[in-house]
């Protein structure tokens, strides 16, 4: 699954573990299909029951071993849970779903047996957990819905934030980046689709930007970076400094040593990058998409612009290139949203009450 999707089932497993449950891997069989190859689907589909049989193998001779409970994290018609709606009937226990999305115009076409697969575990789930208000009105009507805010551990950007100015430096000394300029990050794998094009419209916001000189880091990788590079082609020299993949553990410091964090955010879910600066005390300029304005609040933590329109995107950079203060209160708004909202502890506690309910008679 793509590093986004990794870090957020990462902090489901530790807001479980937080809420006292014992998590088990049960898989990583990874069930992705982009291209809409039905014989590759009904190969996946075998090895999914063959695992599924292999793991009921293995609770009923240790019994000890045996779950409560299944939980499967982002399911959807590219990449269906071909496993835990067979172990969770076998062993009559509840299946739990976080962040499902149903597409009808698929249930017909080359991934039809993912959607039929999606659609049959959601008719299954005792609960359906919802991290994207977006996502909700496709759902099925008697999906047992439940809304859990996007989170993360905020522990980790605060201490970042206390660093801040020997991170700016130690950074700039590194990537050439101005300390003296307004500094702009993007967070964000290079692939075509909607990534390249939230690249180029960000290029082109920025090539229409008449406020302050600013700097742009960019952090990400993938096989569309060639065509990003190209993007950005005609901004001014010196300015765009491209600083490859990172690590996430690396990430807060870099919130942290930025002014604004920049994204159009094109057919974005929400965007945990977009969290996770807010964490660190970065205002958002961001595409209005999905359910970015879930977790950035326009005019409070950041600034929302209509989708693909590049021209209000440039003109939301502008307003808050030339103006340090209003920088400074939407940094403090942010970091405030994302304490009272969006913390490891609150979603801690709001899947507790979610598994309890589903587990009980």
């Amino acid at each position: 699954m793509p590093s986004g999707d990794r870090r957020v089932a990462r902090l489901l497993m530790a807001a479980l573990e937080r809420a006292g449950h014992r998590v088990d891997l049960a898989s990583r069989l990874r069930t992705w299909d982009g291209a809409g190859d039905p014989a590759r689907q009904a190969r996946l589909a075998g090895l999914g029951g063959t695992l599924a049989a292999r793991l009921l193998r293995r609770y009923r001779a240790q019994p000890g071993t045996r779950p409560d409970l299944w939980f499967t994290y982002h399911l959807y018609y590219k990449a269906p849970d071909w496993i835990g709606p067979r172990v969770s009937s076998a062993l009559e226990i509840p299946y739990v779903v976080a962040e499902a999305s149903l597409a009808m115009k698929r249930a017909g076409g080359p991934w039809a047996l993912g959607h039929d697969a999606t659609l049959g575990a959601l008719d299954q789930a005792r609960a359906v957990i919802s991290l994207n208000p977006a996502d909700e009105p496709a759902l099925p009507d008697q999906a047992p819905l439940h809304r859990l805010a996007p989170f993360l551990d905020p522990g980790p950007y605060d201490a970042a934030n206390e660093g801040r100015a020997a991170r700016r430096r130690d950074l700039a000394n590194v990537c050439g980046a101005d300390p003296a300029r307004p500094w702009l990050l993007a967070v964000a794998m290079m692939r075509p689709g909607d990534k390249l094009a939230s690249y180029r419209l960000l290029a082109d916001a920025l090539g229409r930007t008449t406020g302050p000189a600013w700097d742009l880091l960019i952090v990400g990788d993938g096989p569309a970076r060639g065509e990003v590079e190209l993007a950005f082609g005609a901004a001014p020299p010196g300015r765009v400094h491209f600083l490859g993949a990172l690590a996430a553990e690396d990430l807060a410091g870099l919130y942290a040593a930025c002014d604004v964090l920049t994204w159009p955010a094109i057919n974005e879910a929400y965007g945990m990058a977009l969290l996770e600066a807010q964490a660190a005390g970065l205002p958002v300029v961001a595409g209005d998409s999905g359910g970015v304005s879930a977790i950035v609040r326009h005019d409070e933590s950041g600034l929302l612009t209509p989708p693909g329109d590049a021209t209000a995107f440039a003109v939301a950079l502008d307003s808050l290139l030339g103006a340090p203060a209003r920088r400074q209160a939407m940094a403090e708004a942010a970091r405030a949203q994302v304490a009272a909202c969006h913390g490891l502890d609150r979603a801690a506690a709001r899947l507790d009450r979610i598994l309890r309910e589903a587990v009980a008679p």
